[in-house]
């Protein structure tokens, strides 16, 4: 049977993570072009008024609208569905639009979510200012312990929501016991795996329900354009996800998309080369530093459980510094490194998340989320691992480390 970009399910699910990434989706005109075409349109045409209405009633296959399809789009949701275990994809204009769109089609006033304490700022935004706004309770526990999730359960509670590993704290939660809770329960698991992505780590696999991303991130690589995604059961995606997504719009752009194709096409290089860097970086920083937070790491708390759930520990980690003046002292003083919030890029990039991305959640927010004054996040990149190093020797020195 063939799919939507034309290819044959049957075939493309067989093959290998690394081979979907470079051929998953792919779908090629009357042209026979190697590479995905781009196609930079808004509307469609038809062939006859029965043809406009038997699309528009579901009774045809075929593109209405690039708020519903595009082609370029559709070969994007195809492969990273393939990479993912899913059944379905739907992307979407940024990683946050991903993670909104995936709670906010699901959820209505009356209901009840549990949230991972360790989270981007702007997921805990949504949990702990966005949805009450909207009468949608929310506990948030520490997503390290098993028992706080069932514990936190409540007659209306319909979704958990967490990250794995999390952002900035590296926390990481038992996939197959969280999950297993959640569905045993009738509750919708929404896991953000973002850092990992689906080369180093298919939370399908473990039971997960939801899988939500930021493109933007890992996907794309090279910090070029903005890009989210939405896995899930082709139901679930049809019935539940999409009818948010058409009439609210938070699309991803058919060049976002044609640009994310061709980063999914080096991401297991990328993943595994970056995750090789990050361990050999790593453990020249728990030589200097009062704290490293590296799940690759045998140091880190979740070093077993970790490694259980991913292929490879990934590229970012976290290091914890005396304080906020001497992890911004660390900053100034480097060289090579560039000091930036976004994650997943090939260069190597480092923040304080206390003043970026954690900022809004205010003291005691990042307190409570575990987000301490000296913690630093590192994304390494793909440069030489003995130039990083020899960068951060240098700035570390130079704050008397």
């Amino acid at each position: 049977m063939k799919n939507a970009t034309g290819q044959d399910r049957s075939i493309t699910s067989r093959w290998r993570p690394a081979t979907q990434a470079v051929r998953g989706g792919t779908w090629r005109s009357e042209h026979g072009e190697t590479s995905e075409a781009l196609f930079l349109n808004s509307g469609y045409t038809y062939d006859s008024a029965e043809t406009v209405a038997a699309r528009f009633a579901g009774e045809q296959k075929g593109m209405t609208y690039s708020r519903l399809q595009n082609p370029t789009v559709a070969m994007l949701e195809e492969r990273i569905a393939l990479m993912d275990g899913a059944e379905a994809c739907r992307v979407q204009a940024s990683g946050m639009a991903a993670m909104t769109a995936a709670l906010l089609s699901q959820l209505s006033a009356g209901d009840h979510i549990v949230g991972g304490r360790a989270a981007f700022g702007s997921c805990r935004w949504l949990t702990d200012h966005l949805l009450p706004r909207f009468g949608v309770e929310s506990t948030i526990v520490d997503a390290r312990d098993n028992d706080a999730w069932e514990k936190a359960i409540r007659p209306n509670t319909k979704v958990f929501f967490f990250e794995t590993p999390a952002n900035p704290t590296m926390d990481i939660v038992d996939l197959r016991h969280v999950c297993g809770v959640a569905r045993a329960h009738g509750i919708t698991s929404v896991v953000d795996n973002a850092f990992a992505t689906p080369a180093l780590q298919r939370c399908l696999d473990f039971g997960a329900d939801v899988v939500a991303y930021s493109a933007t991130k890992l996907m794309d690589g090279q910090g070029r354009v903005l890009a989210g995604a939405v896995c899930g059961t082709e139901k679930w995606i049809n019935d539940v996800l999409l009818p948010f997504q058409r009439n609210t719009g938070p699309n991803c752009a058919p060049f976002n998309a044609w640009v994310v194709l061709k980063g999914l096409e080096t991401l297991h290089l990328r993943a595994f080369r970056q995750s090789e860097n990050a361990m050999k970086v790593g453990k020249f920083v728990e030589s200097r530093v009062p704290r490293i937070l590296h799940p690759g790491l045998p140091s880190h708390p979740q070093h077993e459980l970790a490694m259980s759930q991913m292929k490879a520990a990934g590229p970012i980690f976290s290091f914890i510094l005396e304080d906020r003046k001497q992890a911004m002292a660390l900053l100034n003083a480097l060289e090579l490194i560039d000091i930036s919030n976004n994650i997943g890029d090939a260069k190597t990039l480092l923040c304080h998340p206390a003043s970026s991305t954690h900022h809004n959640m205010g003291p005691q927010g990042r307190a409570e989320a575990g987000v301490e004054e000296g913690m630093l996040r590192i994304n390494v990149g793909l440069e030489d691992p003995d130039d990083l190093i020899e960068d951060l020797d240098r700035a570390l020195t130079a704050v008397g480390l």
